[in-house]
């Protein structure tokens, strides 16, 4: 297939994605559209596309990181800015869709989070979602448009091979996530499988691990997941995992959505190192020693050039890894 001129390909920053989309452009050579957001004094958001995009497809990123809130409804202002702006289409690349979590009515007269954020970014008009290791994969099945989701795994599995790539042992926080954790496993050279018991009471941040299900000890664990803010579920899994007498405990996250006072927790706990990504943007400065950011802009660049070009995004994918049906 011919591949289409850049030209015609335009990806924009949300407020919350600048780095990324920095890192994100000067993979596919070409640089960030112009435009601009505001906040005024009200706390009300205006957005502005500052150059022509009349028959361009348009990628739009913005992840759902503090202020959330006002991070999605600038998000539905730019989707509904390009469409005015006579756009041909407007793809929202969501690294981190944080209401993913609310996927599922599990307690009496909750709302269903991200069937609403769903919901709203169709009703202003978007054609496609790109997105990034969703809490919930079934998540897409919300949609009734086209959803790219991509995984982290292979890119923070090879940065825990380079501190070194024998005797691990992937840990799964819980039963929710071991499926994927297998895909981790089987990256880090086929390493031994083992999954925590975790029991949550409330909404409070401080699980309790009951036990470890698999062989640990004198083992290198690696604690995967799809998301951390408190710290709270790798921290008491680590330590669990010392008890059990595994010899270091490291962790990889797809989104490091760390919250106020969890850099420190981090920093004091067992663990040896925590790999995030770069989903969401973080000040280097106000990260403790322990923790590495990982960059998937390339992954992301790719994944948008392949849909620009209308070419399949699943080679994308680490083989045999659970994925969804490719659009």
């Amino acid at each position: 297939m011919t591949e289409r001129p850049k030209d015609e390909l335009r990806v924009f920053a949300g407020s919350g994605s600048k780095q990324i989309v920095q890192q994100i452009c000067k993979h596919l050579g070409i640089q960030p559209g112009q435009a601009e957001a505001i906040r005024f004094s009200d706390d009300n958001t205006f957005v502005r596309v500052l150059e022509n995009v009349r028959g361009k497809d348009v990628f739009i990123v913005q992840t759902l990181s503090p202020p959330v809130n006002a991070r999605f409804m600038e998000l539905l202002f730019w989707i509904d800015a390009f469409h005015r702006a006579s756009a041909r289409e407007v793809t929202a690349v969501i690294p981190y869709f944080s209401y993913a979590k609310g996927d599922k009515k599990d307690e009496p007269r909750v709302s269903i989070r991200a069937r609403v954020c769903a919901d709203c970014l169709e009703a202003v008009g978007v054609n496609r979602v790109l997105t990034m290791d969703l809490h919930a994969p079934q998540i897409q099945g919300f949609f009734r448009v086209p959803v790219d989701h991509l995984l982290a795994a292979q890119a923070l599995v090879e940065e825990a091979k380079k501190l070194v790539d024998n005797n691990w042992v992937v840990v799964s926080p819980d039963a929710g996530y071991a499926k994927m954790a297998r895909t981790h496993a089987r990256l880090l050279n086929n390493a031994w499988f083992a999954m925590a018991e975790k029991i949550r009471q409330g909404h409070d941040e401080n699980p309790r691990i009951d036990y470890i299900i698999g062989e640990v000890k004198g083992k290198r664990a690696l604690i995967v997941d799809d998301f951390t803010t408190s710290g709270g579920t790798l921290i008491a899994v680590a330590e669990r995992l010392m008890e059990e007498g595994t010899t270091e405990v490291y962790a990889a996250v797809s989104h490091g959505a760390l919250s106020p006072g969890a850099a420190d927790k981090i920093a004091r706990s067992p663990l040896k190192r925590l790999f995030i990504t770069d989903t969401i943007e973080h000040d280097s400065k106000t990260l403790p020693a322990n923790v590495t950011v990982v960059s998937v802009a390339d992954l992301f660049a790719e994944a948008i050039y392949s849909i620009f070009n209308r070419t399949s995004v699943s080679r994308l994918f680490p083989d045999d890894a659970p994925i969804p049906d490719d659009e």
